[in-house]
């Protein structure tokens, strides 16, 4: 499990490894999500030394970015609607723990409720075909 509330405050090697695991789990949502390739962008911003920028999964219908802009709530992981991958201000705001990273089916659900984009519950079911 990766120390989601670890600062990535002046610490390089934390940074790298907090983008690289949040690449990789956005990666797994967008699957879980069953979005279509080429739907969605995944992208980085390492910003300043002293904050963890930001990891974000662009689709067409929703805007999900992870950072550690929240950290003493939690609070680190932002999903609204969006039109269009040229849309970054979007809809409402809602807010998710860090935490919730670990989780990708329930993350997955969260997402679909919030923005309606994807499908859910489609990964139990094909595990139970198989």
């Amino acid at each position: 499990m990766f120390d989601w509330s670890k600062s990535c405050s002046y610490d390089d090697a934390q940074k790298r490894r907090f983008h690289s695991t949040a690449r990789s789990r956005l990666k797994k949502l967008a699957a879980e999500l069953h979005l279509p390739a080429g739907s969605y962008d995944i992208r980085s911003n390492r910003a300043g030394i002293a904050v963890s920028g930001e990891v974000t999964l662009h689709h067409d219908g929703a805007y999900i970015q992870v950072g550690q802009f929240g950290l003493t709530s939690h609070h680190g992981i932002l999903i609204r609607t969006c039109k269009g991958r040229r849309d970054y201000t979007g809809g409402r705001n809602h807010f998710l723990d860090l935490d919730k990273l670990d989780d990708i089916p329930a993350l997955a659900a969260a997402v679909h409720a919030i923005t309606g984009v994807g499908q859910v519950g489609q990964t139990a079911a094909r595990d139970r075909a198989a």
